[in-house]
């Protein structure tokens, strides 16, 4: 591909997480070699079926460069997710960046919920109860590893 644009002006460390179920945050650096007065704007597609839209709510540095973005309601969708960060300056073209993510993979479980401990002072010891973690796009709930820590006290 040709990119148009001067070398090094790209976004760099581009990374998103899924957290509390359907909030995501993306963040980003600014390009090493980008002028001082680049702005950068991230635009997303969720599935090919949805339409590309920008971000609502950026997070910018103290310069008021935008960094980052965070985004609501999130559905994790079965494809890839479109990210795409262009730039604009005034005194060149600025590099695009652009990757596609599966949004499972980038999803940070919420704890199991409910954690009980029952222990008796018979033979039967004690019993751990729990619910799985909420999330976003687990439907089959036997699909959860859990481990257990137990630490004499």
């Amino acid at each position: 591909p040709v990119f148009v644009g001067k070398n090094g002006s790209a976004i760099e460390n581009f990374s998103c997480v899924i957290y509390n179920v359907s909030l995501m945050n993306c963040t980003w650096q600014a390009g090493r070699d980008a002028p001082g007065d680049t702005q950068y704007f991230l635009y997303w597609q969720n599935s090919r079926d949805d339409e590309e839209m920008e971000c609502e709510l950026y997070i910018k540095d103290e310069n008021g460069r935008n960094t980052g973005c965070r985004f609501q309601n999130v559905k994790i969708k079965t494809g890839k997710a479109y990210f795409l960060v262009n730039g604009s300056s005034k005194d060149s073209p600025i590099q695009f960046y652009d990757e596609y993510i599966q949004l499972y993979k980038i999803e940070v479980l919420t704890p199991p919920l409910n954690v009980t401990v029952n222990c008796t002072r018979g033979s039967a010891g004690c019993v751990i109860t729990w619910q799985p973690p909420l999330t976003n796009h687990v439907e089959n709930v036997k699909c959860f590893q859990y481990e257990i820590n137990i630490r004499n006290k």
